[in-house]
């Protein structure tokens, strides 16, 4: 555990913050204990994992959904926000099979994204390979920037 340094209030922060961090890494090492395939519906954790990240004509968008059925994801998306829904079904075991260990979680899964600006919902193009889903969300035409000539008065 770290030590806490009283200080000023910008390093008061700075320590809870980090103290905050080193819980959450300590307690996502336990989660898979808690988290077991007879618990249906949403997962707790964050999932599932994604990148986020743009060039000069869109917001790309990888997600991590192995074991996921590309048939039954859903993207949506509405103004700034994408919406992932998805269903990781559990494996049938077969008779007289039971887990030793399970840390794989199954289920319905729903992820929503806020975008840092609108993007233009008709062109929005979504490809799973491999276990991950990219989504391509082009810019709205009113979000993507402009170069604006300077009048000069004389």
């Amino acid at each position: 555990m770290a030590l806490i340094r009283w200080g000023r209030d910008d390093e008061w922060f700075g320590q809870v913050d980090k103290i905050r961090r080193e819980m959450e890494t300590a307690l996502s090492t336990f989660r898979p204990f808690f988290e077991t395939s007879a618990s249906r519906g949403y997962h707790t954790s964050v999932y599932p994992p994604v990148n986020v990240y743009g060039d000069n004509e869109s917001y790309i968008v990888h997600a991590e959904v192995p074991g996921v059925d590309p048939k039954t994801l859903e993207v949506d998306v509405t103004g700034d926000t994408l919406s992932i829904r998805g269903e990781r079904r559990e494996p049938e075991l077969g008779k007289g099979a039971s887990y030793h260990r399970c840390e794989r979680s199954f289920g319905t899964f729903r992820r929503s994204l806020t975008l840092p600006d609108r993007v233009d919902s008709s062109k929005v193009l979504a490809e799973c390979h491999d276990g991950i889903l990219e989504v391509r969300l082009p810019f709205a035409e009113e979000a993507k920037s402009r170069k604006v000539a300077v009048k000069i008065n004389t």
